[in-house]
């Protein structure tokens, strides 16, 4: 029962670092060595903890190579469908970059019917995937307070930030449809045609407020959109 609790101590505080950004996307964590000596805890201990977050989605280990950081979104396991953004970084290189961070009224965005006259937090993401510019996003927040700058979102995922603000998701509803790109985002991509593909996606509390809205444009020619499900 001891192992149990201090296992899970550790996982806990893994992740909670994976989150923050202290492990970055496709970063190693620490080895089972310093592990052992940064939580003094035992070599089985260790395992476990790790066991779990590799599970959980955040992990995946490599003989020869070391444990490596997967995934840093706090819903992993809301269900068994493995997300597109896992599935690419599985295969592929992805990164991201904060391009612009600002408060906006909420009369000039997509959820001006819900929100009114009220300051929206807008963040703009452009995601790179093997170094060519992929997928361009744009979240816009409710009831937070902004970032004091791009560097406090660098490597830490949106919803550790809405958890921060204390906001808490729910649930999700996700839509989706062809698009003809304007020219901005055309040239953002480094697109030659106009076609790309947009989800919408809505994040709600457990009352049924919206607290997220975030456009996704991708490219998907680099790579299809798709997810796993397990059965």
């Amino acid at each position: 029962m001891v192992v149990e609790i201090l296992y899970q101590k550790v996982a806990d505080d893994i992740k909670k670092n994976i989150l923050s950004g202290v492990y970055e996307l496709d970063s190693l964590i620490p080895t089972e060595n310093d592990l052992e000596k940064k939580y003094s805890v035992s070599k089985i201990t260790v395992r476990k903890a790790v066991e779990q977050l590799v599970a959980e989605g955040y992990l995946k280990k490599k003989s020869g190579i070391g444990t490596r950081v997967v995934s840093n979104h706090l819903f992993n396991k809301l269900s068994k469908a493995k997300s597109y953004s896992t599935i690419v970084r599985e295969n592929d290189q992805l990164t991201k970059q904060v391009l612009e961070v600002t408060n906006v009224a909420a009369k000039d965005t997509p959820i001006a019917a819900e929100f009114g006259n009220q300051k929206i937090v807008y963040i703009k993401r452009l995601y790179s995937l093997d170094n060519k510019p992929f997928i361009i996003v744009n979240h816009y927040l409710p009831n937070v307070e902004a970032p004091k700058g791009i560097q406090d979102l660098k490597n830490q995922s949106l919803y550790k930030f809405l958890r921060d603000s204390g906001q808490e998701i729910n649930s999700f509803k996700d839509e989706f449809s062809a698009i003809n790109l304007n020219d901005d985002d055309k040239k953002l991509l480094a697109k030659t045609d106009n076609l790309a593909l947009k989800r919408i996606r809505r994040g709600f509390d457990n009352k049924g407020n919206l607290i997220e809205y975030t456009e996704s444009i991708y490219d998907s020619d680099k790579m299809p959109y798709k997810i796993e499900y397990e059965i």
